[in-house]
Formats: C-alpha cells, structure tokens, sequence
C-alpha cells in the first residue's frame, strides 16, 4: 500500500502546454495568411505564450512540492520545458513578423506554418496518450515526415529568395529570418516527441 500517492496533477499541466502550443501554432497560420491582423494575432499568441510560461512555472513549483512523481523528475522537467520552447518559438516568429512589418501573404509562410499546426495537433495526442509507448511511437513517426515535409519546404522557400530576378534585400534578409524561426519551430516539435517517446517507453 503506498503511503504518499503520487502526484498525477503533471498529466493535466502537460495537457494545458500542449494545448497552448496547439492554438499558438493555429494562430500563426493565421498570421501569415492574414498580415492585416498581424497586430491582434501576434498579440494573442503573446498571450499563450505568457501562458505556457505560468503553466511551466507551476510544473517546476509542483516538483518541489511533490515527494513522490508519476514520472522522473528530470522527465517531468524535460518535456515541460520542450513544450514550452516551442511556443517560445512560435512568439518569437510572431513578435519578428510584427517588426518586420510583413504585409504580404506567402506561401511558403502559409505552408510551412500549416506543417507546425499539423505537428502541434499531433503532439498533443502523444501528451495525452504518454502512457501508451505504441501511439507514442506512431505519432512520433508521422513527426518525422513532418519534419522532412518542413525541410523541403523551407530549403525551397530560402532558395527560392536568391532566385531568379535579384528581390530587395531587406525583404530577403526578414523574409529569411521568418522562414529560419518556422523551420526551428518544427525541429523542436521532433525534439518533444523525443522525450515523450523516452518517457513512454521507461513507463509502459
């Protein structure tokens, strides 16, 4: 009979950083398909982001306070933080587009940011079915293909700036940058799926 039962409270702040990157993801879809938004979209991703940091806030908190933890402590801090790096990301891409200024749809932006919803949304299953080291391994191998989707995508999208008729520099140089921060996003959307896939595996 365990005497101090363990503290299942992690599972359901792993869900709400999932969640946040799930709709931070959505949104900067939205961003790039839209810039005329881009003010109020950059600023609700903001929002989430401001989120994901309280929640990771009360993640490490919960660690000092919890004597006995469903997982390994260093596990449970792990994929909190992963999770929370992506949606760092996602506003850092957001809050350069806001400096940036971009006023133009692109597709490349569209389409690699559709990749990072994609991701998002599975990422969020694999959190949920953590326990479950088969449904972890397969979203962990459908990630992957997203990540080699969103290579193709962004080594076509930087190529296609120095192609062709010379474009104006500075729209080269921000437009770059977006592509480089999206491209990071996904990597570390594989880099989640990583620790889930350790940690499921340690726990099945």
């Amino acid at each position: 009979m365990r005497l101090i039962p363990k503290d299942e409270g992690f599972f359901e702040l792993f869900d709400a950083l999932a969640e946040r990157l799930t709709l931070a993801a959505a949104l900067l879809n939205e961003l790039f398909t839209d810039p005329t938004r881009l003010d109020h979209l950059a600023g609700q991703i903001k929002e989430l982001e401001h989120q994901a940091d309280e929640v990771t806030h009360e993640v490490v908190v919960r660690l000092d306070r919890s004597f006995v933890t469903p997982l390994d402590r260093e596990d449970i801090h792990a994929l909190a933080t992963t999770l929370d790096n992506v949606v760092d990301l996602v506003n850092g891409t957001a809050r350069r587009a806001q400096m940036f200024h971009i006023g133009d749809c692109r597709e490349p932006a569209m389409q690699m940011t559709a990749v990072l919803v994609r991701a998002s949304e599975l990422i969020r299953q694999a959190v949920h079915n953590v326990r479950d080291p088969q449904q972890v391994a397969r979203i962990s191998r459908e990630i992957k293909q997203l990540e080699q989707e969103g290579d193709i995508l962004y080594f076509s999208a930087v190529g296609a700036l120095f192609a062709g008729k010379p474009q104006d520099a500075l729209e080269v140089v921000k437009w770059k940058e977006l592509y480089d921060n999206i491209e990071y996003a996904i990597d570390e959307s594989e880099d989640v799926l990583n620790v889930l896939e350790s940690i499921s595996i340690k726990n099945s």
